[in-house]
């Protein structure tokens, strides 16, 4: 069944340059006030391109990032857009218990509610780790009153990957009516490929990204859902040297052309705020329960 108006959803995951996954290793929680931050000069040049482009978006924001900036919380939410949770300070859900996600989810949310002055009703797991780990954080979600979660990537990757999971919106629960909206992949010759956004936008050709958002709304009827960060429009950002070649140049890689390109892809699809996505597409969720 198609849709009867195409808008996909676009999202911002708003971490610090120093506070992603590929760094964890080697940039400690303990540091992180000491070093420079540059989410509030980003996100606010991102909200600029957003208002140029007139499209509103959705901003999962890290717990910590919102209790240091609230002034950027405020904006946000004054342009139109939505705020929604990270979690606290980037853990991956697979690495928590789930009393301690519980934490997590709660004292963000308090946070972000504080700093935005509207409740928050979706949720985004750092690094897409809801996955057949975790099966239990949607009851936590549920139970904290979260509406959707957009935390899941349907596909394989040395970093996260749910391989088996639906390609579109879901109910997780029997008793909830919790959505989850996985980020977008697209298909070819039998095989999943994640085209969400991300690294995968900045380093790919932009015609990879072009083609696999026509392939979801065209092909599956369905809207895409496209994500990246604040620190990928910054060449300027420091350079940590401590980390792997491999985590180093999935980080640096094209940061300097991703402003362009995101440009582009703003002109030229149709774009939303991630919880109207998810009330529409509740209508054509897959209940994995029946």
């Amino acid at each position: 069944m198609a849709h009867s108006s195409l808008v996909n959803g676009l999202s911002v995951d708003v971490e610090d340059w120093f506070q992603v996954g590929a760094f964890e290793g080697v940039i400690g929680r303990d540091q992180w006030d000491a070093l420079g931050s540059r989410v509030d000069r980003n996100c606010n040049a991102i909200l600029d391109m957003f208002d140029r482009a007139d499209v509103k978006a959705t901003f999962f924001t890290l717990g910590w990032v919102a209790q240091r900036h609230g002034a950027l919380i405020r904006r946000i939410v004054a342009e139109g857009h939505e705020v929604a949770s990270h979690g606290w300070d980037h853990a991956r859900v697979f690495r928590m218990d789930q009393a301690s996600f519980a934490a997590d989810i709660e004292r963000s949310r308090k946070v972000l509610e504080d700093a935005a002055g509207t409740a928050i009703a979706g949720y985004r797991a750092p690094s897409f780790s809801i996955d057949q780990r975790t099966p239990w954080a949607y009851a936590v979600l549920a139970e904290q009153g979260f509406v959707y979660s957009s935390s899941v990537a349907p596909i394989s990757h040395d970093h996260y990957g749910w391989r088996n999971a639906p390609r579109f919106a879901f109910k997780p629960l029997p008793w909830s009516d919790l959505i989850e909206v996985p980020v977008t992949t697209a298909e070819f010759a039998g095989r999943r490929l994640a085209a969400g956004g991300g690294g995968f936008f900045r380093v790919l050709p932009y015609g990879f990204s072009r083609w696999a958002i026509r392939q979801v709304n065209s092909r599956d009827q369905r809207p895409a859902v496209f994500y990246f960060h604040p620190w990928e429009i910054d060449p300027a950002q420091p350079r940590v040297t401590g980390a792997s070649l491999r985590s180093r140049v999935r980080h640096y890689t094209n940061l300097s052309v991703m402003a362009d390109k995101l440009e582009q892809l703003l002109t030229e699809f149709a774009w939303g705020r991630m919880d109207v996505l998810a009330l529409r597409e509740a209508h054509f969720a897959i209940d994995l329960a029946a």
